[in-house]
């Protein structure tokens, strides 16, 4: 019944197994239904966050993934990724757990300083490649205000050409950025097409499938650090 009910519905609690099997007639612990799950391979662990997609962008996910499952990495090794993210200054990057007795909770050394409204925040644009020979990270720009398409442009101008030359990425390199409205506009288009950018087409609502998630993923782990 125990295995069923997982098996069914994985978000299942402890204690909703208990309460369910005391309803069945069998009265268990916690630790007895743990160790049961254990004992057939299951462990509780963080649900992984994906994209909330409906059925279309699965399907143009799909397409996706088969169009270039054949893709030798080589072709990989020409795209410049690029994406921009938000950065806590003060306090929400610093999610972390911590080994004390119970008595020692507001030791110093056991806590996160934390500030009102979060302290503030940063975004940033930022590039890379994995270009066989020269792969590395391009220029990062601090965002300031809003971002429109008019900004956006002078991002790419002034910070994603000075990358690919940077990094010596040659002919025949590929763009990519997402669908946001900024990079899907007409006047954005226009702009990749007279700079004759070839962009990378790109499922909506993919930010997992873009590598640079893990840079910034280092990027704000490394900002936690320094507030801790």
């Amino acid at each position: 019944m125990i295995m069923r009910k997982v098996r069914d519905q994985p978000k299942t609690t402890r204690q909703d197994l208990v309460n369910d099997l005391k309803r069945a007639g069998t009265t268990v612990s916690k630790k007895t239904i743990s160790n049961t799950l254990r004992c057939h391979g299951l462990k509780s662990c963080r649900a992984r966050k994906v994209p909330l997609l409906k059925p279309a962008r699965v399907q143009a996910r799909l397409k996706f993934a088969n169009d270039h499952l054949d893709d030798p990495e080589e072709e990989w090794e020409k795209v410049m990724w690029s994406d921009d993210t938000k950065i806590e200054l003060f306090g929400l990057n610093s999610t972390r757990c911590v080994w004390r007795k119970k008595k020692d909770e507001y030791n110093p050394k056991n806590t996160i300083p934390t500030v009102k409204h979060g302290g503030g925040n940063i975004i940033l644009w930022g590039c890379f490649s994995l270009f066989l020979f020269s792969k590395g990270t391009g220029r990062l720009h601090r965002i300031e205000g809003r971002m429109d398409g008019a900004m956006y442009h002078e991002i790419l101008t002034n910070n994603l050409l000075p990358s690919v030359r940077a990094l010596k990425m040659g002919r025949g390199w590929v763009f990519q950025h997402d669908n946001d409205p900024k990079h899907t506009a007409r006047a954005t288009k226009e702009w990749l097409r007279k700079k004759h950018l070839k962009v990378l087409e790109w499922p909506s609502q993919s930010p997992d499938l873009n590598p640079i998630e893990n840079l910034w993923r280092e990027q704000k782990v490394c900002s936690a650090q320094r507030q801790s």
